[in-house]
């Protein structure tokens, strides 16, 4: 029986990793010096969880087949340290999942945005198709229950390709690791400052990625995108590119339905770039040979992936939705998404600013008039968080200042920023909250709840403005 373990086995995609692994028979050891949920209870429930947090260098012993390292594993880790002194092979957890499909066909979906999306509809065709396949994906989805999948028995592969770094130890994108047969790129957008200094290095890794594409491979990307449109000019000769642009479609009553030979297919996301994200799905779903009625059919059934323009709760007059935004494209595409879906009431967009880039003074004019289609607009950020990231301190007005976006509210403590959101008249009214973070461990599932309580509803005036 195969011996793994994991250093920082409570990562997002780590811990799904062990519960895979420990699925196909592997036996699974793994250690942290911090885990949270769903990490926890996941853990916990697949006799995973580690009986206490820290490293255990005494984990490690000649026995294991391979130690795999997430990014909180640092050089010095004494784990790491103690595998390095027995010789036992290290795997950053990209590099792990390349050599479980290195003889299948890999689909691998990035871009700056959408991925996540793109792949999990791909995945959803797939399954409502009956095609085994293994699967990375950066989220939760209705009908999986993990976030990766590994099948013996597939000869298929699709990842979601995320640019960020392999390890502490391998500097290199995860997506480098893939070599792809077929590649979708959704679009680029300057994000992760802090490992990608300069736009011109962060575009790099998506050229580099190009390269790596496999001899007569496909590469699909949004021609809508300029960024895209310059570097797939210098595409290497022996792949074929594929263009696409948003899908056709329409909205009638709040309702949206893509168009194809002339008959409308309701479709439950909404917003111009799941039109783009729907298109380049059916493009990777065609070169998998996916026909059209099996393509639309199944699409319909799609609900979306968690934490991605997710419904929270809603009333007769109120919607609370949440969203993984945080990067200045993807709040501003998410904003206009909701300002359209819902043209007769006023929206009210709430961000936390979360990540290195996000909270730079030198990256914040990116998101200047991200927030412009809302009618009222809130920023909540962490000082706490600014210095445990070594940045230099924010202050409220520098925020303002970066959004450009009249009336907008800062705030620097989460409960004052919940009190607010819950003394809101909120009839005709809806609320839309960002975050790739989790808004200070507040419970957003429950404020949703208030607000959209009929007690609270019945009482208030239409007052708009």
């Amino acid at each position: 029986m195969s011996r793994v373990h994991f250093i920082a086995i409570g990562g997002a995609v780590m811990h799904n990793l062990a519960i895979v692994l420990k699925k196909k028979g592997y036996r699974v050891s793994g250690s942290d010096d911090e885990i949270f949920d769903p990490a926890r209870r996941l853990l916990q429930q697949h006799g995973l969880l580690p009986p206490e947090t820290g490293w255990f260098p005494e984990k490690i012993t000649p026995g294991l087949e391979a130690v795999i390292l997430g990014m909180h594993a640092r050089p010095d880790n004494p784990e790491l340290l103690r595998a390095r002194e027995l010789g036992i092979p290290l795997y950053s957890f990209p590099e792990y999942m390349f050599t479980q499909t290195q003889n299948k066909r890999r689909v691998v979906i990035g871009g700056s945005h959408g991925k996540t999306t793109v792949t999990s509809l791909v995945m959803h065709v797939l399954k409502v198709a009956g095609i085994r396949f293994d699967y990375l994906v950066g989220a939760r989805l209705p009908g999986f229950d993990t976030m990766v999948g590994l099948d013996e028995k597939a000869e298929l592969a699709v990842f979601e390709g995320d640019e960020y770094l392999s390890s502490a130890l391998d500097p290199r994108p995860k997506f480098h690791w893939y070599r792809p047969h077929t590649a979708l790129l959704t679009g680029i957008s300057w994000d992760h400052m802090n490992v990608f200094p300069t736009r011109e290095e962060y575009i790099g890794a998506f050229r580099h990625f190009i390269r790596l594409i496999e001899p007569g491979g496909t590469l699909i990307y949004f021609a809508g995108d300029p960024w895209l449109e310059e570097i797939t000019k210098e595409a290497p000769e022996h792949i074929t590119l594929i263009p696409y642009q948003d899908h056709p479609h329409t909205t009638e009553n709040g309702h949206t339905f893509l168009i194809h030979n002339k008959q409308q297919v309701p479709v439950n996301l909404f917003g111009r770039h799941n039109m783009e994200n729907m298109a380049g799905a059916y493009r990777v779903c065609r070169e998998l040979g996916i026909g059209n009625n099996d393509f639309y059919r199944a699409v319909s059934t799609f609900t979306g992936a968690a934490r991605r323009l997710e419904k929270l709760a809603e009333n007769r007059h109120t919607a609370v939705y949440y969203d993984f935004a945080h990067a200045p494209s993807k709040v501003k595409a998410t904003v206009q998404a909701m300002a359209t879906r819902y043209p007769g009431r006023r929206l009210f967009a709430c961000l936390e600013l979360h990540t290195f880039s996000s909270l730079n003074p030198a990256f914040l004019p990116h998101y200047r008039g991200t927030l412009d289609m809302a009618h009222r607009a809130a920023v909540y950020y962490n000082p706490e968080t600014v210095a445990l990231k070594k940045l230099p301190s924010l202050l409220p007005a520098q925020i303002r200042e970066a959004f450009g976006k009249p009336g907008l509210e800062v705030f620097t403590s989460v409960d004052s920023l919940w009190n607010r959101l819950q003394e809101e008249t909120w009839a005709g009214r809806n609320l839309l909250m960002m975050s790739s973070g989790n808004f200070g461990g507040k419970d957003v599932q429950k404020l949703a709840g208030n607000i959209t309580q009929d007690k609270q509803e019945a009482g208030h005036n239409m007052d708009l403005l």
